[in-house]
């Protein structure tokens, strides 16, 4: 017969916690952390599983704030506390190569008053593909040099403007959407190619 032998475990106080519960008089582990203001947000408080229960029960973001406040507070929030404003009411990124300066205060081309083009009846390609170009220029208002960011700015602009369901189905609407479809791949194989 065998006999059992049983030796006594020593057992290991627990090891006091990290952190403390920051709520008063509260000797539990402060494992869950909350924001301590609104103006604080990445500055804790770190709680209990019951206090920080308590706590964001009772939080409120918008505490000290008056109702102007509040209501411009969620404003920014639904743009990403980015600025906005109304369609129209500002200008694009190509808003200085479609301004027009008709008394030359800009410079000398005046940022791209009126231009004329003149149609030349050339025969061959190169006259061909330059007046497709200027013909493209013509139909987006632009002038050259300008970059890619610009003339694809510019493309949404007019493709907001003229799009047939913008304007019921039009069929005038369209017609113009195609040619600024097209003068949109010249300039791009044109310049950017």
């Amino acid at each position: 017969m065998r006999r059992v032998v049983f030796e006594p475990v020593q057992i290991a106080e627990p090891e006091p916690p990290a952190r403390l519960c920051n709520h008063p008089g509260c000797d539990g582990a402060g494992e869950y952390r909350a924001p301590r203001s609104r103006l604080e947000l990445d500055n804790y408080l770190w709680f209990c599983l019951d206090h920080v229960r308590a706590y964001n029960a009772a939080w409120n973001y918008y505490a000290g704030m008056s109702e102007r406040e509040i209501e411009a507070d969620i404003r920014r929030d639904t743009v990403w506390q980015r600025p906005s404003w109304k369609l129209g009411q500002r200008h694009g990124p190509a808003y200085e190569a479609r301004m027009r300066d008709h008394f030359g205060v800009y410079g000398e081309n005046g940022g791209g008053g009126q231009r004329r083009h003149a149609r030349s009846p050339g025969a061959d390609a190169s006259t061909r593909a330059a007046s497709a170009r200027d013909q493209a220029l013509a139909v987006f208002d632009m002038e050259p040099p300008f970059t890619q960011t610009t003339l694809k700015a510019r493309y949404k602009v007019l493709v907001k403007m003229h799009h047939p369901d913008a304007h019921g189905g039009d069929k005038a609407a369209e017609e113009k959407l195609k040619i600024i479809n097209q003068a949109y791949t010249t300039l791009k194989a044109s310049y950017f190619a």
